[in-house]
Formats: C-alpha cells, structure tokens, sequence
C-alpha cells in the first residue's frame, strides 16, 4: 500500500468550503476505484486555509497506470480541477514500520 498526499493552501474559508463540495463530488470516484483502500480529507484548525488529502492506493503504479487512466478519473479531476493551482505538494509516500492506531475513546 501506498499513501498519497495532496496538501492544498486556499485563500479564505469560502473557497475551503468550496474545496470540501468538491471533494464531496470527486470521493464518489474514489469509491467507485478498486485500486482506492481509504481516503481523507482534513483541514488544519491552526491554519484553516491549509487542507489535506490522504488517499491509500494499492500501489503508486495502481494509482497512476490503472486509475488515472481508467474511467473514474475524468469525473474526479473535473471536480477538483480548479483547486489544482492551489496544490502545495502531491506525493506518494511508502509507510514505515513506525505506526500505531488506538480505539477512540467514547
């Protein structure tokens, strides 16, 4: 499995909002993808004009062989495409042995 990062820095809480719409439009894809594990999307409360997202993909050649160019893609980028100028990073990252997750708590 492979982790992709997509860090955005958007001007105002306007169009942070405009970028969760569309992201609420684009995960439909994303859950559409087999080559999709998980994704999500976060936004920084210490600086509210920063956004993340996580997406685990099968693979990185999963991830750009299969699913860019495979149907689900189009539909995706249209709906993000106009946040693309505002991409601070697009990364794939491998994990490391270094992890843990505890159960929330109630």
């Amino acid at each position: 499995m492979i982790v992709e990062y997509i860090r955005y820095t958007v001007a105002d809480q306007f169009r942070g909002e405009e970028l969760h719409r569309a992201y609420v439009t684009a995960a439909k894809q994303l859950d559409a993808s087999p080559e999709c594990l998980a994704y999500e999307l976060s936004q920084c409360e210490e600086d509210t004009k920063s956004w993340t997202l996580r997406i685990e993909w099968l693979s990185t050649e999963a991830h750009l062989q299969t699913f860019r160019k495979g149907p689900h893609f189009p539909v995706f980028l249209e709906a993000i495409r106009g946040f693309m100028p505002e991409i601070a990073e697009m990364r794939h990252y491998r994990l490391t042995d270094v992890h843990s997750r505890k159960p929330a708590l109630p």
